[in-house]
């Protein structure tokens, strides 16, 4: 993406383990938000499907994009947006080929450049450096921004960040290039959830000129 201007780069959320459809609607009322992943953790089908259906429309109803991190069954008959698939490049590949003429696709789970590259071969709808659940630091992961860095720079396919447990923290990943950050505990450990997705955007509304002196 070096012969584009930089873009702003927008919050993802992601969903904490025990979140409720009430703080999620309290984090979507603070701003704007790219998209909600909703990871099913440990729950099985039955149960996952069963939240997923009371914070889908949640999300959707805020004019963000619901994507749903697990069986990738529960996103159809919820009617989500999209899928996230973390795995091996043909388990991301058979995904691709079921589902992305009817919803988003994105992946993750990469950890070293070849890693990202074998994923990025496939055009899925994003990449994803990070970690769900892992953001029990103030700064992001090292490993994450440079990535990140390195991806936005050479390829196309955009990619989401995972930010730090401190909302500061979402200007790091936004000085990178990259056309995401992806929050979870800086806003959902936060005392009022909307205000720190109003502080995040405000943030990263400033690192936009920034990004532009450096172009």
């Amino acid at each position: 993406m070096t012969d584009d201007a930089p873009i702003r780069c927008r919050l993802v959320l992601i969903a904490p383990e025990d979140v409720g459809a009430a703080a999620l609607e309290a984090a979507l009322s603070g701003g704007d938000v790219a998209s909600v992943i909703l990871p099913q953790y440990g729950l099985d089908d039955a149960a996952f499907q069963k939240l997923a259906e009371v914070l889908v429309p949640v999300i959707q109803a805020r004019g963000a994009a619901a994507m749903i991190a697990g069986d990738t069954r529960v996103a159809a008959r919820v009617k989500a947006d999209g899928v996230h698939v973390e795995g091996k490049p043909d388990v991301l590949a058979d995904a691709i080929d079921r589902l992305q003429d009817k919803m988003m696709v994105g992946t993750g789970g990469a950890k070293t450049r070849d890693d990202a590259l074998d994923l990025g071969e496939l055009r899925p709808d994003y990449l994803f450096f990070g970690r769900f659940g892992y953001d029990n630091t103030p700064a992001p992961h090292h490993r994450n921004l440079t990535l990140g860095a390195w991806w936005a720079e050479m390829i196309e396919v955009p990619c989401i960040v995972m930010a730090g447990s401190d909302i500061a923290s979402v200007a790091d990943v936004a000085r990178t290039g990259v056309e995401f950050v992806a929050v979870s505990a800086a806003v959902f450990g936060a005392t009022d959830p909307a205000a720190a997705v109003a502080e995040a955007n405000r943030l990263l509304d400033e690192a936009m000129p920034t990004l532009e002196a450096e172009t």
